[in-house]
């Protein structure tokens, strides 16, 4: 998980900031927002303090039915000292004695224009993307017709040389080498490279060559959901693998289950054709249409003919 602070924020929404500077760097380890309705009527028992506080037309209004000291009384409480900070939307007049609470306990006291709906559902998608579960992996992202293909394998199996092939193909480079993944909602992981290694591909022999200089921006993406894992190993001569297709195996990566696909190299095999049709055919699946389940029932249709 990524750190995240209060300014990264204010820098990101353009808040203006009320109160509470030195509170700035405060960090924020929620996705969650509250609306702290209950809380001004006095409610306390179950408030979550360390989660973002937003005030809206609503709260700001009830806030002005109370008494000043039951307004500074519930002010005090909601600046916590685990209260990443409290914004005030829709433009709303800032209370005096909140600015007053804020300053005090440290806590940022912002303020926006935007309306209370928009800013929790932009801010929600902001918080949830930064503080998202994340791994890196070694390994190399490619877009093959519209599908994020993580290749993975032992240092030197071919992974990268399999990407410049598919570049070349009219595929993106997403990563190379260093793949971080971030779980951005359930079931859902979105690989992106490290900045330092953006674009860049590694082959053996070259060196360290600019994707997108080469082939143009049309060449590389920045980031892609992986829907597909293919893993390349040395041909073992003692292995069974597998030549149907029924058995999916799978692998698990922070807390999703991906499809994997083991592809033996040795030489003569073209590992970006193998890769571009294990794209396509696992497309063809979520559409729907499975091979090898098609082919078992004609088999088994075929056996059941022959045995009357």
């Amino acid at each position: 998980m990524s750190q995240l602070f209060v300014k990264d924020v204010v820098e990101q929404f353009s808040l203006k900031v009320v109160a509470g500077h030195r509170g700035l760097a405060r960090p924020i380890k929620h996705s969650d927002i509250n609306r702290p309705g209950i809380e001004l009527a006095g409610y306390f028992d179950y408030y979550p303090q360390e989660y973002v506080q937003l005030l809206g037309m609503t709260e700001c209004s009830f806030i002005q039915t109370l008494s000043e000291a039951l307004q500074m009384e519930r002010f005090q409480i909601l600046c916590g000292t685990k209260t990443p900070f409290i914004c005030i939307c829709h433009g709303m007049e800032v209370p005096a004695l909140l600015i007053e609470a804020a300053e005090r306990s440290g806590v940022p006291l912002l303020c926006t224009p935007i309306s209370t709906t928009k800013m929790v559902s932009k801010l929600a998608n902001y918080l949830e993307g930064r503080l998202a579960p994340s791994t890196t992996l070694h390994g190399v992202l490619v877009d093959v017709y519209g599908m994020g293909i993580l290749l993975m394998g032992k240092s030197g199996i071919g992974k990268s040389e399999t990407a410049l092939e598919l570049v070349k193909r009219g595929h993106r480079l997403i990563a190379d080498d260093a793949v971080e993944v971030r779980q951005t909602s359930e079931n859902r992981l979105i690989g992106s490279a490290p900045e330092l290694i953006q674009h860049l591909l590694e082959i053996r022999g070259l060196g360290i060559v600019n994707v997108m200089t080469l082939f143009g921006a049309g060449a590389v993406r920045s980031y892609k959901k992986i829907t597909l894992v293919v893993q390349l190993e040395v041909w073992d001569p003692n292995t069974q693998y597998d030549r149907l297709g029924l058995d999916e195996q799978r692998i698990r990566i922070l807390d999703t289950d991906l499809p994997r696909l083991v592809i033996p190299v040795r030489p003569g095999r073209n590992l970006a054709v193998l890769v571009e049709v294990a794209a396509m055919n696992y497309r063809l699946k979520l559409l729907g249409y499975n091979a090898p389940v098609h082919f078992s029932q004609k088999l088994m249709e075929s056996i059941e003919e022959e045995e009357i």
